[in-house]
């Protein structure tokens, strides 16, 4: 193998050479997969052969020629959405080749889960961070089946939360009778996110940041031995290398690791869920709809959504802008139709009139994204009439905003966040 003369980053049309082979049956002739690549097999080993190729990569898929214990491999993803019939691989491989039974269930899992958490924590008492986001919420639920009140939620005001955030996910914790504090630790947060810029160092600001306050939060209590996590597969798969040389792209906060002086262990039930599966997963629970439905938000919040130096000032803007956006998605239907939407600050200023004024101030980037497990993404056709309100309402709304432009990457090669 070695780095292909052409990248292919997004969809790439596959054509299937042997449409008999196990793998490939039921699979069209051509079919379009999604690729992630800068390499490519120049030449397979004696006893391999080629089942499939695309336009730039001559071994798109291949197995060696055996009929027992087959070993296949393919360079393009089929468990992510945009792969047309990648399920169809996946079922082949799965069930006709290594014999799999398809018996997962939601109901199942949280059976399986509450029983697994009960034998893990025993008499022990957990402690966890809740962000009002759809994993957080399903991890603590089925936490709470296993032990009750013996789970300590605690939120954290982190200062770069949305709009009105704080006091509504509150509420509605308090309504599905979770046992949570809230912690406004806002101004911890800016006073240390003020000089870091770099995204990364941002991440692991704000991750050891909320390790010290549940450190203190913990300390008030007694037998606390564990802490919960709504670690799902993308994050574990996009921040460590899990079976294989796959490289770090950003660190999340719910796997960057604990320190040696926090002796809690882990309690991770979703750990290897995607997001699709989550959702399945928390209406099964009976958690209510505008709860897991809601978008997905990432742990560092507006934190990297504001590219360059975070400031209280600039996360107000944020705010507001954010707001304007997501009110205006659902008031037209729009919300249901998209994986998630989000407002970003650029550390860009123009120059720009209003009335008779001349103005200098920031702009902002709308992105919306279509995808079912977060692994890949689109991005989203918002029609131009819809766009062009949600700008009109910003600049008009928000002082200090007068340019708004919006996000056409995919993921690959763009992430869904820009930081």
């Amino acid at each position: 193998m070695e780095k292909s003369s052409k990248r292919e980053y997004g969809r790439a049309s596959m054509s299937v050479n042997d449409e008999t082979d196990v793998l490939m049956q039921g699979v069209s002739a051509k079919s379009q997969v999604w690729m992630s690549h800068g390499d490519s097999i120049l030449e397979l080993p004696e006893g391999f052969e080629v089942l499939a190729t695309t336009d730039s990569i001559p071994v798109a898929a291949f197995k060696n020629k055996t009929d027992v214990n087959p070993l296949y491999g393919l360079q393009f993803h089929p468990e992510v959405y945009h792969s047309t019939e990648g399920k169809q691989i996946l079922k082949n491989f799965l069930v006709n080749i290594c014999g799999c039974a398809q018996d997962w269930t939601p109901a199942h899992f949280i059976t399986d889960t509450v029983n697994a958490l009960k034998k893990q924590i025993g008499d022990r008492h957990v402690i966890m961070a809740l962000s009002g986001g759809v994993d957080s919420t399903v991890a603590a639920t089925l936490i709470h089946r296993a032990i009750g009140d013996k789970l300590h939620g605690i939120f954290v005001d982190n200062g770069v939360l949305r709009k009105n955030e704080f006091e509504e996910v509150l509420e509605t914790y308090n309504q599905l009778g979770l046992n949570v504090t809230g912690v406004n630790a806002s101004q911890m947060f800016y006073d240390e996110l003020k000089d870091n810029p770099d995204p990364e160092a941002k991440r692991k600001v704000i991750g050891r940041l909320f390790i010290e306050v549940f450190q203190q939060e913990a300390g008030k209590l007694e037998n606390i031995e564990l802490l919960g996590q709504g670690t799902i597969y993308p994050d574990v798969i996009e921040s460590v290398s899990v079976h294989g040389p796959s490289v770090t792209i950003k660190s999340h906060h719910n796997v960057g690791g604990l320190p040696a002086s926090m002796k809690m262990e882990l309690v991770e039930p979703l750990r290897y869920l995607f997001k699709d599966e989550v959702r399945k997963v928390g209406r099964e629970l009976g958690i209510p709809a505008n709860l897991i439905d809601r978008h997905p938000f990432p742990g560092p919040g507006l934190a990297i959504r504001i590219l360059g130096e975070v400031t209280e000032e600039k996360v107000k803007l944020l705010q507001e802008a954010d707001h304007i956006y997501t009110n205006a998605l659902k008031e037209t239907g729009l919300y249901a139709t998209v994986w998630q939407a989000g407002t970003i600050l650029l550390p860009v200023k123009s120059v720009g009139v209003m009335g008779d004024e001349r103005t200098y101030e920031f702009t902002v980037a709308l992105r919306a994204v279509t995808s079912v497990d977060g692994m890949t993404a689109d991005w989203a056709h918002l029609p131009y009439d819809f766009l062009a309100d949600v700008s009109n309402e910003i600049i008009n709304n928000v002082r200090g905003i007068n340019r708004v432009v919006y996000d056409i990457s995919s993921k690959p090669p763009a992430t869904i966040e820009w930081e």
